[in-house]
C-alpha cells in the first residue's frame, strides 16, 4: 500500500527527517512512535504533501506502486480524500468554527465527487453510524462539539470518499483516557468494516501496544 525509502526532510537549512524506511500493507495499522520533535507528524505530512515550508530533501515516498514524493497540482489533488485520507491532531480546530460540520465536509467533497447534497448525507449517515456519531452532528457548529465527538468528526472527513490509506496525526493526544480507548476502537472499527491501511502518529506507548499490527520507534 504504501512504501517509504531514506526518506529525508528539511525545514530550511535544518534537516528533521533522515534515511527514513518503512512500508504498510492494506489494511494493517502501523504506529510512528516518539517524543515530540522528532518529526512523526511531519513524516505524516509529507506522506500527505502538506508540508508547507519544509521540502523533501532525499528518498522517495511510493502509494499503491506509484511514487508521489514531490506530486502537486492536479495529480496530488487526484489521490488526496479517494487515495489518502488525513485527520489531524485536534480535528476540531481543524474545522472552520462558523460553518457547520456537514457543509464544510460536503465542500470538500465536491472538489473530487460530483455528489448531490442526498447523496453526501446517505453516505456521511452511513459512516457516522459506523463511529458512533449522532447524525444531528452534520447541522452542528465545531466549539459545540466535545473532544471525542470533534475526533470523530475528523474521522467522518478523511473517511467520506472511503479513501485506501487514512493518516492519524496524534489523534488522542488532547483527549481524557476513556475517550482515547473509544476513539481507538472506532479505528480499529473502519480497519474492520473498510478494509483502510491507517498510518497513527503517537507519544503514547499504551496507545501504540493497543492499536499496532507494527510499531516504528523514532
Amino acid at each position: 500500500m504504501l512504501k517509504v525509502e531514506n526518506l529525508c526532510i528539511a525545514y530550511g537549512e535544518k534537516e528533521i527527517v533522515h534515511d527514513i524506511n518503512f512500508s504498510v500493507a492494506q489494511g494493517k495499522i502501523f504506529v510512528i512512535l516518539g517524543e515530540s520533535g522528532c518529526g512523526k507528524s511531519t513524516i505524516l505530512k509529507s506522506i500527505a504533501g502538506i508540508l508547507g515550508n519544509g521540502k523533501i530533501t532525499g528518498g522517495k515516498i511510493f502509494f499503491n506502486g506509484r511514487e508521489i514524493t514531490n506530486l502537486q497540482g492536479e495529480e496530488r489533488r487526484k489521490i488526496s480524500g479517494a487515495g489518502i485520507g488525513y485527520i489531524f491532531q485536534n480535528a476540531t480546530a481543524s474545522f472552520c468554527p462558523v460553518r457547520t460540520i456537514g457543509a464544510q465536509i460536503f465542500e470538500s467533497v465536491q472538489a473530487h465527487k460530483n455528489w448531490t447534497r442526498a447523496d453526501f448525507i446517505s453516505r456521511a449517515e452511513k459512516i457516522m453510524q459506523n463511529i458512533n456519531l449522532e447524525k444531528s452532528v452534520l447541522n452542528e457548529y465545531p466549539f459545540k462539539l466535545s473532544g471525542g465527538m470533534g475526533q470523530r468528526a475528523g474521522i467522518l472527513a478523511a473517511m467520506i470518499l472511503e479513501p485506501k490509506l487514512l493518516l492519524a496525526d496524534e489523534p488522542t493526544s488532547a483527549l481524557d483516557p476513556e475517550t482515547q480507548k473509544s476513539v481507538i476502537e472506532e479505528f480499529l472499527n473502519l480497519r474492520e468494516r473498510y478494509g483502510v491501511s491507517i498510518i497513527m502518529v503517537t507519544h503514547n506507548l499504551k496507545v501504540a501496544n493497543y492499536i499496532a499490527d507494527e510499531i516504528f520507534k523514532l
